[in-house]
């Protein structure tokens, strides 16, 4: 039966590390299509008739992909299991242009952070972030979930972000000091709340909330903010800038670069090392260093 894979199926992606919440429950609706239909087995046909009753092309194509992966699985020990076409296309769209933010920007946006607003905890509780994002390169979800007991005097302590993996995210001094002042105000502010960062109402910051506080901010630094403006600031580009700035100052040596590849993917957290070297193909700047370097070995310099 074709639900019963789909269990097997999510339980060996799911010991790998991958949550598959959604994803898992519309496998499940697609045995239960295909079942309905008197399938036993995965057919292009019927993949690609599920596939199409998403609203979209793009939603279509990425319901597609999961039969796809689904399907490899399934076949590798019953060959009646057919591969569907991609007909659908990619789907994923190519990843936008990072905003990358200059040293100076930051700064604007962290004191304009500070002067939004009404004069309530708000300004330092959203300067205190959006620096701490800044200097760390935390994605926006790992910053607002962090517990008191997470800022430690070795850094902060991710708890099971993206893939189940927890890291430990050391701080410069200056930061960890900014923040244990921060700390000192919250605790004053909202006493029985363990989140570090908090709203007004003394609640957790929400993602939404984060997003406005940022636009706001933005806005009054004098930054582009209109959506459709590409590439524009959101609050990850705040990361983009940390991860391209590490990016920029590693030895150009090929073994410098590899161990600063490795160091920085797991200082961010991302599950492949490939999600990191999108960076280098971000920015200008190390797109002209990587051809740089690549004519000197053409020449036959050293790389």
């Amino acid at each position: 039966m074709l639900t019963d894979a789909v269990d097997r199926y999510l339980a060996v992606r799911r010991t790998a590390g991958f949550a598959l919440a959604a994803d898992g429950e519309r496998l499940k609706h697609f045995a239960e299509f295909a079942t309905a239909r008197g399938h036993v087995t995965i057919t292009s046909a019927i993949a690609i008739d599920w596939a199409g009753l998403a609203g979209s092309v793009q939603q279509r194509a990425r319901r597609l992909g999961l039969v796809i992966r689904f399907a490899r699985y399934l076949r590798a020990e019953d060959a009646r299991h057919k591969i569907p076409p991609a007909v659908f296309g990619a789907e994923r769209l190519p990843r936008p242009a990072p905003y990358i933010l200059t040293p100076e920007q930051i700064r604007t946006l962290v004191q304009a952070a500070a002067q939004s607003g009404y004069r309530t905890f708000r300004r330092v509780t959203y300067s205190t972030l959006f620096a701490l994002l800044a200097c760390t390169g935390l994605r926006v979800s790992e910053a607002i979930r962090l517990r008191c007991r997470d800022v430690t005097p070795d850094g902060l302590i991710i708890r099971r972000t993206k893939f189940g993996k927890s890291r430990l995210v050391p701080l410069h001094d200056t930061a960890q000091t900014a923040l244990e002042r921060y700390l000192r105000q919250r605790r004053r502010f909202a006493p029985a709340e363990d989140r570090v960062f908090v709203s007004t109402k003394r609640t957790p910051l929400r993602l939404s909330e984060v997003a406005k506080a940022f636009r706001t901010a933005v806005r009054r630094a004098g930054l582009p903010c209109r959506p459709r403006q590409r590439p524009h600031p959101t609050p990850y580009s705040l990361r983009h800038t940390f991860a391209t700035r590490a990016l920029q100052v590693c030895p150009p040596t090929r073994d410098a670069i590899t161990r600063h590849m490795v160091a920085l993917s797991t200082y961010l957290g991302h599950a492949s090392v490939a999600h990191t070297y999108w960076y280098l193909e971000a920015v200008p700047d190390l797109m002209r260093d990587i051809a740089d370097q690549t004519e000197r070995m053409a020449m036959g310099g050293q790389s």
